[in-house]
């Protein structure tokens, strides 16, 4: 899959956002590097984390722009979020997953400065970008507030897609084991269930009682399953205690230290 399956506006937007911030390089060249950056995007293996995920974050940061000072940096940044992405990386789901803010703000700097960006414009998205580790923002911070609550928007999704997006992101980390990902994914839950909120811009605060129910009620039945496969291991030491990978239940990528995220 390439960027020719891509919908025909991400590269068209993505060179308008360029521009709007600065950008002097020629149109074709904004253009190639849009097409490489959605060439990322469409890497193997990312079944959530992918361009649906990046047409997702952009169209929430639209319906929060009019809270933001940079529109155009917010929505640059959402396109290198994610770009550098490898979900095999470490085993370490529960610290970041797979995405790495800092190698994606680091290619942000590059291609951005390379395009003609002033430098404070290329420091203000990698800014952005490096935000996402901890996806604490500063709530006057309005342009952060934003990125990060659009980045976490997945999680007030209605039953249906939610758990779509669950299954999408266990298939990115099938190759842990069940019980260490129900552990890894239990510890992020707890995490965003101790919140005082989940989203901190005025307008995302709308997502946030949709967005505790589907935590509560995901980390509800996690804890079940760790129960039963403790039990199960007590019970029959000698056995790996697993379940088919299609009956496992399934994390979100969006979390602070994993993607916000």
């Amino acid at each position: 899959m390439g960027v020719h399956d891509a919908p025909q506006w991400l590269v068209p937007a993505f060179t308008r956002s360029c521009v709007a911030a600065g950008a002097t390089a020629p149109r074709e060249e904004i253009e190639k590097v849009g097409e490489a950056l959605l060439d990322r995007w469409y890497e193997p293996g990312r079944h959530f984390h992918n361009v649906r995920h990046l047409t997702d974050v952009l169209a929430r940061v639209d319906e929060l722009a009019e809270e933001t000072h940079e529109p155009d940096l917010v929505r640059l940044a959402a396109w290198y979020h994610g770009a550098v992405f490898d979900s095999a990386e470490r085993a370490s789901y529960a610290h970041r997953g797979g995405e790495d803010e800092l190698a994606s703000a680091a290619l942000a700097r590059a291609d951005l400065s390379g395009l003609g960006l002033e430098s404070a414009s290329v420091d203000r998205v990698a800014h952005l970008v490096t935000a996402l580790r901890r996806h604490l923002p500063d709530p006057e911070d309005f342009d952060c507030a934003v990125l990060c609550d659009a980045d976490l928007a997945m999680l007030a999704s209605e039953p249906q897609k939610y758990k779509a997006y669950l299954a999408d992101v266990r298939a990115e980390y099938a190759h842990l084991p069940l019980e260490e990902f129900v552990r890894a994914r239990i510890k992020i839950l707890r995490r965003l269930a101790e919140r005082r909120s989940l989203f901190v811009s005025p307008l995302g605060a709308a997502w946030e009682e949709s967005a505790r129910q589907n935590v509560g009620a995901e980390l509800h039945r996690l804890e079940k399953e760790l129960a039963k496969i403790e039990q199960a291991k007590a019970e029959h030491p000698e056995a790996d205690a697993q379940v088919p990978a299609a009956d496992a239940p399934a994390a979100d990528g969006a979390t602070p230290g994993a993607a916000g995220s």
